[in-house]
């Protein structure tokens, strides 16, 4: 389970950066919000909900979730500890409520630069949160 969490991550990551690049642009150059543009939308939004289903699996069969519910204390004394055990997780799952937040608005908006913009903004957070809470160390 640990290792498709981590292998799916790449997935989610490579099209969150494809999105956010992708709205970036169609917002800079006043591009036409087509298909293709929702449709790498749904695809991250897809994607990042099955790895937060694959990563809740994982997190409640996981060493830190039971050091956690043995040893709070010290796991939010040990810096890596609490990473693996509250902050990954909690930031993820922000992260991926933040995605969903942003398709949902972007449906009732009716100007594209604003689609784009709301692409931008959502999924632009939800990025920077994911990128700020993967155990790199863990990851390479």
């Amino acid at each position: 389970m640990k290792d498709i969490h981590s292998y799916w991550a790449y997935i989610v990551l490579a099209l969150l950066i494809i999105t956010v690049v992708n709205a970036v642009i169609g917002l800079k150059q006043k591009k036409e919000f087509k298909d293709k543009n929702l449709r790498i939308g749904l695809f991250t939004l897809i994607v990042s909900h099955i790895q937060l289903l694959i990563g809740l699996g994982w997190y409640f069969m996981s060493p830190w979730y039971k050091a956690l519910k043995d040893n709070g204390g010290e796991v939010m004394a040990d810096k890596t500890a609490r990473l693996m055990a509250v902050e990954h997780p909690i930031m993820m799952i922000i992260a991926i409520v933040l995605i969903t937040i942003g398709w949902s608005k972007h449906k009732k908006k009716t100007e594209d630069a604003a689609k784009f913009k709301t692409f931008v903004i959502f999924y632009g957070l939800a990025l920077v949160l994911i990128l700020s809470r993967i155990p790199w160390n863990n990851w390479f």
